[in-house]
């Protein structure tokens, strides 16, 4: 049976969502087995310090991270969060594994959806970073980052509700307005829940009438395929 690992942690409640997503999908397709998974766990509040001050040591973090799932035997990894994805290319030249990555599965779902103006939320480390506007390019697409006041008030949110898996109704509300917002002045046609966290909050699959992109979804789904071709592929 082919595995994944999971670079879990980052943080505890989408990784948690991220196991029970991966079973359940599995089981769809596959009622009388089970998905294999194995999955390290790191330290949230280390992973954001570094990634805000020294992002060479957050590679090696994650790169320990990797090698201890290839240590487990397993077949290839993802990480269950967007934000350390913002040093994914680095982590891919050295990594001991195939990394699947959750911003490439997003654009190839918006380019298969033919949305083309996107706005993106997540951590401000996801919404600064150049990682997803620079992938989406590649497929025609454009990303919109929030202004500078919202950008601040969803991080702060983020790393101080939802990472603690608390999640407000008043969060709620003022998240579905700041899309509305954005839909009203900066025309996008869709939004991407750029943190894994942000589908615990928001389970709908369209916010203030735009299509949202639940990028947990997706990259559980590409985990699944992935697992999927693996078993076809492999003797019996």
């Amino acid at each position: 049976m082919p595995t994944v690992g999971l670079v879990g942690g980052l943080g505890p409640e989408s990784t948690i969502d991220y196991y029970r997503r991966i079973l359940e999908a599995w089981q769809r397709e596959e009622p009388s087995t089970a998905a294999s998974i194995v999955i390290d766990s790191l330290d949230v509040q280390r992973a954001l310090r570094l990634v805000d001050s020294d992002r060479p040591t957050l590679i090696q973090y994650l790169l320990t991270s990797l090698r201890r799932l290839a240590g487990a035997g397993v077949d290839f990894a993802a990480m269950t969060a967007n934000t350390p994805h913002i040093v994914f290319d680095e982590l891919a030249a050295e990594s001991p594994l195939p990394l699947l990555s959750i911003v490439e599965v997003c654009a190839e779902e918006a380019r298969r959806r033919g949305l083309r103006r996107l706005a993106l939320l997540g951590t401000r480390f996801t919404m600064d970073g150049t990682f997803y506007p620079t992938l989406f390019a590649r497929y025609g697409i454009t990303v919109v980052r929030p202004k500078d006041v919202d950008v601040a008030w969803i991080h702060d949110r983020y790393v101080g509700q939802l990472l603690a898996g608390v999640f407000r109704d008043d969060t709620r509300r003022e998240v579905v307005a700041l899309v509305r917002r954005m839909r009203e002045e900066n025309a996008i046609d869709a939004v991407i829940l750029g943190g894994t966290e942000l589908p615990l909050l928001l389970s709908s699959a369209v916010i203030a009438d735009v299509p949202a992109l639940d990028t947990t979804a997706l990259h559980v789904a590409a985990i699944v395929r992935r697992l999927r071709s693996a078993r076809r592929e492999r003797p019996r």
